[in-house]
């Protein structure tokens, strides 16, 4: 008999916890956000008309697999019409960037640079309402401890006042204004420039430029230095001396006794400055010495072409300069 029983509990399926739908899923967060301290003004107003977003789900499922050269991916990123963009808008707006660049010691082209890698200088920010985006995600669950950090950070910025509820809005996965800032990033870094009184990365430049710029200085960014440069590698080179890791970092009079040297085949510069060695697709590739701003666009980021992309943009700025 106890061996009938062991085999009844053998093939007896384990009970499992329903998923609850998307409405009973809100009236959780809702409770959740009550615990956490925001009021019931705040809540009632976040998830008025929250909907499930299918969109936002398919898009991140659906991330692009495509494997593309960095060659590649800098012609769609960077083409020639975003070059005379960033242009001129790096000389309409000398004015202000000079007082940001003041302010948080950051070259005025790496804003540029990040400005319209991120949103086309502002023209692309997303459509989706931020709170049903970040709902729908963490409901979706692959990520929910991730999604529900950013979804009651979005709650902060409501309860702040920095952006009325039916002008939150920003890409699929609740990156937000110009500047793409996840709700998170938004409290750490967002800056009101103007002193208005609000963080507007939606609408204010000054707002914008500034945050991109306290994001970067906050992570380490040098103003004294820049971002890298192209290089050749000698025959016969060790690949596997390439990565971001600190520990392969190496000074450049190290990198130059071991045969690397500017793209156009001169010496590296003779300066006490350490540096990193990326083959973004390999060594047949585009290779690049980048130092620590490199690192802080990482953060930012975390591609080597999207760093290399920015990069390669600020490059096109300061020769147009």
């Amino acid at each position: 008999m106890f061996r009938h029983l062991l085999l009844c509990l053998a093939f007896t399926p384990l009970m499992t916890t329903a998923k609850p739908t998307f409405d009973e899923y809100v009236s959780e967060l809702k409770l959740e956000a009550h615990e956490k301290g925001f009021s019931q003004e705040i809540i009632e107003l976040a998830f008025d008309k929250v909907t499930f977003h299918k969109r936002a789900v398919k898009a991140d499922k659906n991330q692009p697999e495509t494997k593309l050269t960095l060659d590649t991916y800098i012609r769609t990123r960077v083409p020639d019409w975003k070059v005379a963009q960033a242009r001129s808008h790096f000389v309409e707006n000398q004015t202000l960037l000079n007082q940001v660049a003041q302010q948080f010691g950051v070259q005025p082209r790496f804003i540029i640079a990040l400005w319209g890698n991120e949103s086309n200088f502002g023209k692309i920010q997303g459509k989706f309402p931020v709170i049903s985006a970040l709902t729908t995600l963490a409901y979706e669950g692959r990520r929910e401890t991730l999604f529900k950090k950013e979804l009651f950070a979005a709650l902060t910025i409501l309860s702040e006042g920095h952006i009325d509820k039916d002008k939150f809005l920003g890409s699929w996965a609740g990156a937000m204004g110009q500047s793409q800032f996840m709700p998170s990033s938004f409290l750490n870094y967002a800056v009101d420039f103007d002193g208005d009184g609000k963080k507007d990365i939606w609408n204010n430049q000054a707002d914008v430029f500034a945050s991109i710029a306290n994001y970067l200085k906050s992570e380490g960014w040098d103003d004294e230095l820049t971002w890298g440069r192209q290089v050749r590698l000698p025959e016969g080179f060790n690949a596997s001396l390439a990565g971001l890791q600190k520990n392969k970092m190496k000074t450049l009079s190290e990198w130059q006794a071991l045969g690397i040297r500017r793209f156009n085949g001169a010496d590296l510069p003779s300066v006490d400055i350490s540096a990193s060695l990326i083959m973004p697709d390999d060594e047949n590739g585009r290779i690049y010495l980048v130092y620590q701003n490199f690192h802080t666009l990482m953060k930012w980021n975390r591609s080597t072409y999207f760093g290399a992309a920015v990069s390669y943009l600020s490059e096109k700025i300061k020769d147009g300069a």
